[in-house]
């Protein structure tokens, strides 16, 4: 039972490489910045659970494909969503299971921020457990520019990494934050050298894969056992207040001007 290995085949959007036993899943659709649609979105809610079983591999590494960690939400597939906003429901399930999923996972995980890393995208990466970032590297939460309550489970971790009051600041405007900055506040734990990115990461997996595994990872759980508690309840919230957010007027505006790479005007309807 100890070796069980997971078949990772079935996955459409992500890839995965493995390097004894450390597990590198990479987002994999490059050409819209690893943007997430539909598809990407189901296997997100499943994959850490599949991980999670997988008594081969004791660390893992999430990054992007190309030049860009995730670029948050497709915007095809939150039209998508306006048009048929029963589509919610099950993205809520979704959303939450893959949030948990992360933090119950007996493996750390290690996120590793190639390039931008905005709203979903940076919720993914702030739910891992290290965050290691390229000096080129941004990250930042606009869900609001696009009219949309900050629900994926946002609100619940940037407060708990860098305090209420930067967190409203941030969450408020969607402003993109350098990776340096991002560090020096403590929302990441590293800025380096793009060109150095790999090899940081890959060290900081290797010493803690020839660590005391079951210690380190019986920590993790120890660590995130107050942190499960309160991004439950947020993401129960958040999620029901995004999807009020996604039948307003100022959402279609947000992403209509978003597709024709235009300012929103908002209204507040």
């Amino acid at each position: 039972m100890d070796h069980q290995e997971m078949d990772y085949t079935k996955y459409k959007t992500l890839l995965f490489e493995k390097r004894d036993r450390v597990l590198t899943v990479t987002l994999n659709r490059p050409e819209k910045l690893n943007a997430i649609d539909g598809a990407m979105h189901v296997e997100l809610s499943h994959v850490f659970e599949d991980i999670n079983r997988d008594r081969s591999v004791d660390i893992v590494i999430l990054t992007g494909a190309g030049r860009a960690f995730c670029a948050g939400g497709d915007a095809d597939w939150l039209q998508e969503l306006i048009d048929d906003p029963w589509g919610w429901e099950t993205l809520s399930e979704e959303g939450k299971r893959s949030m948990m999923s992360i933090l119950d996972c007996r493996q750390p995980v290690i996120a590793k921020l190639n390039g931008a890393a905005a709203g979903l995208g940076a919720t993914l990466a702030l739910y891992c457990d290290v965050i290691m970032a390229a000096d080129t590297a941004r990250i930042g939460d606009p869900h609001v520019k696009v009219g949309l309550t900050a629900g994926d489970g946002g609100s619940g971790i940037w407060p708990y990494l860098i305090g209420f009051a930067r967190a409203r600041e941030f969450l408020y405007t969607g402003e993109m934050l350098t990776a340096e900055r991002a560090a020096d506040m403590g929302l990441i734990n590293r800025c380096v050298p793009a060109d150095e990115l790999d090899k940081v990461v890959d060290d900081f997996a290797d010493q803690l894969a020839n660590g005391a595994i079951r210690a380190i990872q019986w920590t993790k759980q120890a660590v995130n056992a107050p942190l499960k508690q309160i991004v439950s309840a947020n993401l129960d919230y958040s999620l029901s207040l995004e999807s009020k957010s996604n039948i307003t007027e100022d959402h279609q505006e947000g992403i209509n001007a978003l597709r024709e790479k235009r300012k929103p005007v908002f209204k507040g309807r």
